[in-house]
Order: C-alpha cells, then sequence, then structure tokens
C-alpha cells in the first residue's frame, strides 16, 4: 500500500508512535536497524540518514564509510512485540552514497532494477517463500542451547508439537503487520517448524521475509525461546530450507498453468534458465559453510533437476490450479540474503526465456542416488566460490564492488572453516546466534 509523508506523520501522531527503525540487510542477509525519533522522519526522507558502513562486513572501509538510508514509505509497519506506548514503527530503506547514488551492495536496489527490467519486457512475477526454523531452548540465563523445544515430527499436534502456540503468536503477529501467512505446521527434525506466508512481488516477498525472520526471533524470546535459521543447527537432523516458489505472468496470465500437461514455451525457458544457473547462484543461495551439510540429505536437493512430482528433485511442479501454479526451487536455505537470491533467480529464468531454452527432460526417479547425466550442486562452499568466479553471468548481474566484496568475503569462512578439527562445533560458535 503507497502513503504519502503526511499521511505516516498523521497516523504516527494519533498512534502515539515515538520511535522509528530504519532497518537494512547486510550483503550476508542479517537485518540491521537505526532507530530515529519519529519526529525526525521527514528529514530521513528528505536527506537520508547516514551511518558507518566502515563498521558492517562488506559496506565500505574506513576511508570512505558514509552511506545513507533512504526508507521506502511504503514498507511502513508497527513492531506489535514492542511496547504499546510510545510504540515504534519500522522502514525498509534503501541505501545510498552520498552524492544520491546507489550503493552497489544494496540488495533492495539490485532486485528493483530486475523487476523493472522484467516489467519493459512485458513480463512480471510472483514469488512466495516456505521457510524453516528450530525453536531451542534458553538456560538460565537466557542463554540460547541446543537442546530442541520438543521431540515431535513433521505434522505432529500437541502436546508432542509444543510449538504450537508459539507458530500461532508469530503467525498473528505477521497479520498485524500486513503480512498474511497461510500454513504453519511442525516439520521433521526436533523443535523445527515451518511458516508460509501469500506471494507477493519480488521485492515485497523479500521484505517479507525480513519481517518473518525478526518476527520469529522476537516472538520466540518472548516465549523463553530461542530460534534459529541456521541451516544445519543439529547434525543428524534435518536442515532447515526456504523454499521459493515462483510464476511468472504477461498480459495477466500465469504462464506456469497447465505446466504439467502443456507446458507454455516461455515458463518452460524460464525454469530452463534458473536450471541452468543455480550452480553458480549458489554460493549466494546457500551462503554458510554448514549449508552444504545439508544439501543432498533428508529431502534436500544435491543434483540439478526437475519433476512435477518428485521431491528429490532440485526444482518442482507443484499440483495446483489458477493463480497458485507455480516453479518451486528446494536448494536455498533462510541464511541467505534474500534480494542477492531473488534478483539472480529472476535474472537467471529470464536470461532463459531472452534466449528461447529448452527445458531438460523431467527427473522422475530418485535423484537423491545422483544418477549419472545430472549436474551436481557444489558440496562445499569452496566448490560454490569456485564456480561464481569462473561465472560470466555472476560478472553480468552483480556489481563488480558486490562480487568481488562477497567472495572475499565468503573465501576467508570456506578458509576458517576448513582449519577447524571440529567443524561442526566452529560453525555453531561462529553462526548459531547471529543467524
Amino acid at each position: 500500500m503507497s502513503h504519502t509523508l503526511s499521511q505516516l506523520m498523521q497516523f504516527i501522531e494519533e498512534n502515539d508512535i515515538k520511535f522509528i527503525r530504519l532497518a537494512f540487510c547486510d550483503m550476508f542477509g542479517v537485518q540491521k536497524n537505526i532507530a530515529i525519533m519519529a519526529s525526525q522522519l521527514p528529514h530521513a526522507v528528505e536527506s537520508g540518514i547516514s551511518f558507518d558502513a566502515s563498521a558492517i562486513a562488506g559496506f565500505a572501509n574506513i576511508a570512505e564509510s558514509d552511506l545513507f538510508l533512504a526508507p521506502d514509505l511504503d514498507t511502513f509497519a508497527i513492531l506489535p512485540w514492542r511496547p504499546s506506548e510510545g510504540c515504534v514503527g519500522r522502514f525498509f530503506c534503501n541505501i545510498k552514497y552520498p552524492d544520491g547514488r546507489p550503493f552497489e551492495g544494496d540488495g533492495r536496489h539490485l532486485l528493483q532494477t530486475m523487476e523493472q527490467k522484467a516489467a519493459q519486457a512485458g513480463y512480471r512475477f510472483l514469488l512466495g517463500p516456505e521457510c524453516e526454523f528450530y525453536l531451542f531452548e534458553t538456560d538460565e540465563k537466557g542463554r540460547p542451547t541446543l537442546e530442541p523445544f520438543d521431540r515431535a515430527g513433521y505434522f505432529d499436534i500437541a502436546p508432542m508439537d509444543r510449538g504450537e502456540n508459539v507458530r500461532r503468536e508469530i503467525c498473528l503477529t505477521l497479520e498485524e503487520m500486513g503480512i498474511q501467512p497461510e500454513r504453519s505446521h511442525h516439520e521433521q527434525g526436533p523443535g523445527q517448524n515451518e511458516i508460509d506466508f501469500r506471494c507477493a512481488s519480488p521485492l515485497h516477498a523479500a521484505d517479507d521475509l525480513m519481517t518473518m525472520r525478526a518476527a520469529v526471533k522476537a516472538i520466540a524470546a518472548q516465549n523463553g525461546l530461542f530460534a534459529s535459521f541456521l541451516p544445519k543447527p543439529l547434525q543428524d537432523e534435518s536442515g532447515s530450507g526456504l523454499h521459493i516458489n515462483l510464476s511468472i505472468f504477461q498480459n495477466g496470465v500465469n504462464l506456469f498453468e497447465n505446466f504439467r500437461t502443456d507446458p507454455h514455451p516461455t515458463a518452460a525457458a524460464f525454469l530452463a534458465g534458473i536450471l541452468r544457473r543455480i550452480p553458480e547462484i549458489t554460493v549466494f543461495a546457500d551462503p554458510l559453510p554448514g549449508s552444504y551439510e545439508r544439501l543432498g540429505r533428508c529431502e534436500a536437493p544435491g543434483v540439478v533437476s526437475w519433476s512435477c512430482q518428485n521431491r528429490s528433485s532440485l526444482v518442482r511442479v507443484p499440483a495446483a490450479s489458477g493463480p497458485d501454479c507455480r516453479m518451486e526451487l528446494r536448494s536455498p536455505d533462510p541464511s541467505c540474503n534474500p534480494y542477492y537470491v531473488t534478483a539472480l533467480l529472476l535474472a537467471a529464468g529470464f536470461e532463459g526465456v531472452q534466449e528461447g531454452l529448452s527445458l531438460p527432460a523431467a527427473a522422475d526417479y530418485d535423484a537423491f542416488a545422483r544418477p549419472a547425466g545430472l549436474t551436481p550442486l557444489p558440496a562445499s562452499l569452496d566448490e560454490a566460490l569456485a564456480l561464481a568466479r569462473e561465472s560470466e553471468f555472476l560478472k553480468q548481474v552483480l556489481p563488480e564492488k558486490l562480487l568481488v566484496d562477497y567472495l572475499g568475503h565468503k573465501q576467508r569462512e570456506a578458509d576458517a572453516y576448513a582449519a577447524e578439527s571440529k567443524p561442526y562445533e566452529y560453525e555453531i560458535r561462529q553462526y548459531f546466534e547471529r543467524i
């Protein structure tokens, strides 16, 4: 919904909103923010709010540290978990240089540009994330432990599923913030949960995912729990995935309709483009060293394939009708930067459309057996980095500064992980409380 500044200021005054959080996503998928007094919002809209970008990994060096946050007025929401008196509002922001140029590492701007490019060619997209996470107990000092909140399994109910009321509270909170959850349930791992919400434009969906991750952590903390979006927090249990549902529209028509019986050439080429580029994109979609302990195990894909029903495939086209027709990509995990990943997927699919790529045959068999002829996904962060460095596609889509800084940081993470004698313990120490 579009808002004018004057409408927002009136709403802020009427609802006793005293603080405004200006939120953004760093290069590595972690939400950051700065709080300003509500009275300063007009200044923030007119001039932006400066911050020390050299303190944000990958953003800038100390010699050129100033960047500015420019709030997107259409992203306003009240944070329901904050006090109702003197309450707190939030905007997502784009990031700019002092002269107004977009910052190269700003994923929102990158995704906006990709959507505009597709719109100029007559296409629009809808995206719906399915996000898994774990709930863990905390100790007597409130610090997170690795003890799952329950021992329930897939689709279990209370009392086995102890997360039922927490998920309910999260879904109601998201509704208050203008996001419409569609499904929630217990997943396969002990203490593992999933919440899916209604599809939206790619930018709005990425914003919604960042909101959801913040809400999950806040509501979990209010219930004395810790929520983790780490892709593999428990060694011998299911990893957490971020399944991404995508549909492409032309002249108001969903081109994935009837795909299972009569695939539209444009939808087929879009899917083929994603299949071709996903190994190169994996360093962004699965960004942590431990991400690769998830792929190829417990229903997470390990090879490049597609199918209509087969859940061992990287991409499946679920049984659906009308606006629900879509493709579902199953390899990303929730530790990723959703703006980067979504922009890269749209670019890969759009490239496939422009080139009229042919879709390979469906893999209607067990892809976990890794049959000959299927391209494997990278088996480690090092392998993903090597593919990314050789990728002309990434160099064409991403600003050079973003790509160089991101890959450099990830190489340091991969090297540190490889040097550890107990890599799982290192992953937990390094990332568990942050992701």
